[in-house]
């Protein structure tokens, strides 16, 4: 059988009411005294035993209300400290204070999970960043050992392509090797870059004027194919301290990306603009998209959706808009086309108050 509940404000309502009924003893002891002399005795064991019942309800009150209180404040004190293992004796109890015992020990169960949980993901993050620095130091030491031969190569080949007479058909055989060996250069720099990261040397610069350099190479890159690419300029937004080149490298490699998502006849579209406190810079195609059990992987290191890439560009496009404490984000809807957000702080004051306070993580 379940024991009744009385809860704390009944109890602490009791001894109020037998003080009022002491106060009404002696009152009428005190009005009889008034008409027999005699009785004065009486009238001081009434006056005795109200003192007796306050004292009796003050100490009463004190066990069942001010001593949980005294011990909720020490283990409160003791979580602060970082001993979660801390909890109170009173959630036994079957009123509104043991409803806040249960609270807090539910409480710092819960903080003893997500701690644990917090120590597993570290080690984790630790191990994947050990791992990664090791591949990255195996990649640059790859990437020199095979640039110093492929230039050799390189060289015969342009030296085998003069002595070629002009109507040998070899000579379309050299000019897709040279192709292949500048594929085989852009990979091994992607891999360096990978590497060994440098910190940006950040400027205050004019952002429409870093994204309109790498339209206009891109523009280069889709001369012979049906696709336009759009440049919609924001002429009144605020100067950007950015590094105009890693910039250039990021628009680029977006655009670039767009282009190749675009099968036929398309458009890509970059805008420019302001999203609260940061510059906005989004590049939109009408290409195929990504599915989105793919979304969530685009910007790992060498996961690639393409039989000819190397799964690097988005990778390092994130880690340069990481390093100006930018974000970036992405939308896409087969058959539609994406949209690559990239925000950037227009300062590092900018930059530092929200590495702070990190309000609004998401895009």
């Amino acid at each position: 059988m379940e024991p009744v509940r009385v809860n704390w404000q009944l109890k602490a309502l009791l001894p109020v009411v037998f003080v009022l009924v002491a106060g009404l003893l002696l009152f009428t002891v005190a009005t009889v005294s008034l008409q027999d002399p005699d009785r004065h005795l009486l009238l001081w064991l009434a006056g005795a035993g109200a003192v007796v019942i306050c004292g009796v309800s003050i100490g009463v009150l004190a066990y069942l209300v001010q001593r949980p209180m005294v011990e909720l404040q020490e283990k409160v004190a003791q979580i602060s400290e970082g001993n979660l293992d801390s909890e109170v004796s009173f959630s036994r109890r079957n009123d509104e204070i043991g409803d806040l015992g249960r609270n807090f020990n539910h409480m710092a169960q819960q903080l003893r999970e997500s701690r644990r949980e917090i120590e597993t993901m570290h080690r984790t993050q630790m191990s994947r960043a050990e791992h990664l620095a090791t591949l990255g130091e195996l990649a640059a030491g790859l990437a020199h050992e095979i640039r110093n031969p492929l230039a050799g190569i390189a060289g015969v080949i342009e030296i085998v392509g003069r002595d070629l007479p002009p109507t040998s058909p070899a000579r379309e055989m050299v000019k897709d090797l040279k192709q292949e060996i500048n594929r085989i250069n852009r990979i091994l720099s992607d891999l360096l870059e990978a590497a060994r990261p440098h910190p940006p040397s950040k400027r205050r610069g004019n952002l429409n004027t870093t994204v309109d350099h790498a339209v206009m190479l891109a523009r280069q890159q889709v001369l012979s194919k049906p696709i336009e690419i759009r440049l919609e300029k924001d002429e009144i937004l605020p100067e950007v301290e950015h590094d105009s080149d890693q910039i250039h490298q990021v628009v680029l490699n977006l655009l670039l990306n767009a282009v190749q998502a675009i099968d036929e006849q398309g458009s890509v579209t970059v805008r420019l603009g302001r999203k609260d406190e940061f510059a906005s810079v989004r590049v939109i195609d009408t290409g195929k998209g990504i599915p989105d059990e793919r979304l969530p992987h685009i910007f790992r290191p060498f996961y690639t959706t393409r039989g000819n890439g190397t799964g690097l560009g988005l990778s390092l496009v994130q880690r340069i808009v990481e390093d100006h404490h930018g974000r970036i984000a992405v939308t896409s809807t087969v058959g539609e086309g994406s949209s690559f957000e990239v925000l950037l702080p227009f300062s590092a004051a900018q930059a530092q108050r929200d590495a702070v306070v990190p309000a609004a993580a998401g895009i």
